[in-house]
């Protein structure tokens, strides 16, 4: 499984979670979805916007779990 870490980077860089939320400019449904895990798919443009936002590579983004 590929697990999200935004918000781990999110709180070593000191920012939160609505400021993210209102960077991305998607619906709060969907970011929240996102954010927490929650969905089976991300758009190449968002993890992009993430890892400039965040100031992360998509390595540093993303990481594998087991199950």
């Amino acid at each position: 499984m590929i697990r999200l870490k935004a918000l781990e980077l999110l709180e070593k860089s000191g920012k939160t979670k609505y400021w993210l939320y209102k960077q991305l400019g998607m619906s709060y449904q969907n970011f929240n979805k996102m954010i927490n895990n929650e969905t089976k798919s991300i758009r190449y443009e968002n993890i992009e916007t993430l890892c400039l936002l965040l100031e992360c590579t998509p390595n540093e983004l993303l990481e594998i779990t087991e199950g």
